[in-house]
């Protein structure tokens, strides 16, 4: 939709309408490498990726917003945490203020892939119950996992204070290391993966969400790191785990 400049900056997270206004009329914006010194000139509908430049630094240009993040330890996926620092503390300013949310939170020791984005509908249709995402989770057990408690996860186990069982859509030890297991879930319950192992008495170490659909946390993100997804990476959202 076509709209301002000034407007169109505090959409991308620049600050308030005041503040974005300030920034154009003192020459420090320019769009697609053209400076507008104009905070009323109507820009029209820009393609996602188009460069914009304020006080000399690139930002790419998105509609909406979704990103992926590689979670470290200790973070809260809150925008008001309370014990530990939030996540939107590893990523820039700018998204703070588009007031980006967590797609599915993990929690403060877990680590790996999470979304976050200002697109409300690609948000409930990611967290949608009815829409059965999988989400993919490697866990460090203490004692590799019996056969047994593999098919108890399968078929369903009960957790405290839950009347409907939760299962696990795959259970599966890594080849190389019996300790690791590989689970993949389409509900999102709280603390769902390490209440389910110790419903079948085993203890979880560490646990990292590896993918979301078929799109698995990109090798080259580095803890703390975080990308924005193309076309292509949404498309994968949809998709079965491989």
């Amino acid at each position: 939709m076509p709209q301002p400049l000034e407007r169109l900056l505090q959409q991308q997270g620049f600050g308030t309408r005041r503040e974005c206004r300030r920034l154009i009329r003192e020459g420090r914006c320019a769009v697609a490498g053209a400076v507008c010194a104009d905070p009323f000139q109507i820009i029209e509908d820009l393609p996602d990726g188009t460069e914009l430049t304020v006080d000399g630094a690139v930002w790419p240009y998105h509609a909406k917003a979704v990103i992926a993040l590689n979670k470290p330890a200790g973070y809260e996926c809150s925008r008001n945490p309370k014990h530990h620092p939030g996540v939107h503390a590893l990523l820039p300013l700018q998204f703070s203020r588009r007031a980006l949310e967590c797609v599915g939170r993990l929690d403060v020791e877990t680590t790996g892939l999470l979304l976050l984005t200002d697109d409300g509908t690609l948000l409930h249709q990611l967290i949608s119950p009815r829409k059965n995402i999988s989400k993919r989770y490697r866990a460090q057990l203490s004692e590799p996992l019996t056969e047994a408690a593999r098919q108890k996860l399968l078929t369903g186990v009960l957790l405290k204070n839950e009347v409907k069982p939760a299962v696990a859509k795959a259970v599966a030890p890594d080849e190389r290391d019996a300790k690791i297991l590989y689970l993949t879930l389409t509900e999102g319950r709280y603390h769902q993966v390490r209440r389910m192992l110790a419903a079948v008495g085993f203890h979880v170490e560490a646990l990292c969400r590896v993918a979301i659909g078929a799109y698995g946390l990109p090798p080259d993100l580095r803890e703390g790191q975080w990308r924005w997804l193309d076309a292509t990476d949404l498309n994968l959202l949809m998709r079965e785990t491989p």
